[in-house]
């Protein structure tokens, strides 16, 4: 049976103005599983009116910070409840294992809770001053956020994006990709379930002409993306038509460094989680590696045979660690890099494409710097690995691109663990380790992998409008 995913506007799910839809496919069956509302300009006028009204007449942002943090602390509550329905939509829609799903289900509502109860922790700063006067700093919501999300991480890259805005009191209109629409509108019904006015989160679907009606809007104060480095660029140069500022997460290349010295069955778990979680379709993705070469030739073996050990198959099947590729689109791209391995002089030494959306667990080698498969983003289960010698050639290495999202480095030498992190030009490193985060810590990339920095006080300083505060304390100060 074919589901129906409307928008979300002002409180109700509703189909298109117009009675368009779209087509959602299970990546795993290849079969259409849903028909989705298609956004066009009488809907996106419908979001951005309702999140307007909702922050300019409605309660939500007047409210103070326990009261959000009440409303927010019952929506993570919902969350958790509602676990394996939501968890259900996001294995559908991209085919992620469900045991993983449900981690990001449970990884969402942390999301939420942690933002809720982190403006209320927040304050301001106080400046005395000589002059007879005192200052101080208060941070009011910005207004109507926009919100364009993307399908690797359906819900948890949502809530992300969703919560701090919540949080500070702001409204939000939410694009979800078109590959991942369905957990979006149970996201959102959960929130009005809990408490959150009518309005206040709503939900937009459809391609990119749908989001470009909202960041084009001058009714927009704020938007947030995460997606490849090509849209980043377009969102931002809408948004500085209206002067919206952006947070853009984009695009990332991520270097991942193992030394000889490091803790091998250590560096080749996190390896395989850095390359192959969620069929590779992650940013942080450590997509070049590169092992010092007095281990090289024993990393490289027991890194292929756990590869080749990871379970592949059904989503929805226990034990099943590998689901396939989000589309059709996605892996017709990721294939044409595999198959193009030889032309550019590399070898794969295990994985290749498969039947259906599949692209096994793939390891190539031998490739050179210039290759395409080495320097572009492949957004897949593909990992290019290399041979060093020396900490500064490898450091040369890693920064030799234009993005600039993360890397890993694995030593058991604390002196180079501290040198080496502080010479890779990248957003966050990660020591003998991959993909922990802590929320208070800013997140975000360099060069083409974004703009700005969210996380704790990060969040903070873009989803509100900082306002300094002077009073004169005696009348005869100048």
């Amino acid at each position: 049976m074919v589901e129906f995913i409307g928008h979300f506007i002002n409180g109700r799910e509703v189909p298109s103005v117009d009675g368009r839809t779209f087509e959602t496919e299970n990546p795993y069956t290849q079969q259409v599983w849903a028909q989705v509302a298609h956004g066009g300009t009488a809907d996106a006028d419908a979001a951005l009116t309702a999140a307007r009204d909702a922050f300019d007449n409605g309660p939500w942002p007047q409210l103070g910070p326990q009261a959000r943090q009440a409303v927010l602390r019952r929506f993570a509550e919902l969350m958790l409840e509602n676990k394996a329905d939501l968890a259900r939509l996001d294995t559908l829609d991209m085919g992620k294992p469900t045991p993983q799903a449900v981690a990001d289900v449970e990884r969402s509502a942390w999301n939420i809770r942690f933002f809720a109860d982190h403006q209320v922790m927040s304050s301001g700063e106080q400046y005395p001053m000589d002059s007879g006067h005192h200052a101080y700093s208060v941070y009011q919501p910005a207004g109507v956020v926009v919100a364009i999300a993307p399908w690797n991480f359906p819900l948890m890259m949502e809530s992300w994006k969703v919560a701090p805005a919540l949080a500070w009191g702001n409204t939000v209109v939410l694009k979800p990709s078109e590959f991942t629409p369905a957990s979006a509108v149970l996201f959102a019904k959960l929130a009005v379930e809990a408490g959150i006015p009518a309005g206040v989160f709503n939900v937009l679907h459809g391609y990119g002409d749908t989001g470009a009606m909202l960041t084009g809007d001058s009714r927009v104060d704020r938007i947030t993306f995460t997606g490849e480095s090509r849209t980043g660029k377009i969102i931002d140069a809408a948004a500085s038509q209206n002067l919206i500022p952006v947070s853009l997460e984009l695009g990332g290349k991520g270097a991942n460094i193992v030394f000889d010295d490091a803790e091998l069955d250590n560096a080749v778990d996190w390896a395989i989680q850095a390359i192959f979680r969620n069929a590779g379709q992650v940013c942080l993705a450590g997509s070049r590696l590169f092992v010092q070469r007095g281990i090289y030739e024993t990393f490289l073996a027991e890194f292929k045979r756990k590869a080749e050990a990871m379970t592949v198959g059904d989503p929805l099947a226990e034990g099943t660690e590998f689901g396939p590729l989000s589309s059709q689109t996605h892996y017709d791209k990721v294939k044409s890099y595999v198959d193009s391995v030889e032309s550019e002089g590399g070898r794969v030494l295990t994985g290749g494409v498969s039947d259906g959306l599949f692209v096994k667990p793939t390891i190539i080698v031998d490739l050179p710097y210039t290759a395409t498969q080495y320097c572009q983003e492949i957004f897949g289960p593909v990992v290019v690995v290399n041979v060093f010698d020396t900490e500064d050639e490898v450091v040369g290495l890693a920064n030799d691109t234009r993005y600039g999202l993360n890397a890993m480095v694995f030593t058991e030498n604390l002196s180079r663990a501290h040198r080496v992190a502080a010479n890779l030009r990248a957003g966050t490193v990660w020591v003998n380790c991959f993909f922990i985060r802590d929320l208070r810590a800013p997140f975000g990339g360099v060069g083409e992998s974004g703009i700005g920095r969210e996380g704790g006080n990060f969040s903070r300083e873009f989803f509100t409008e900082p306002k300094a505060v002077v009073m004169q304390i005696h009348r005869n100060s100048q």
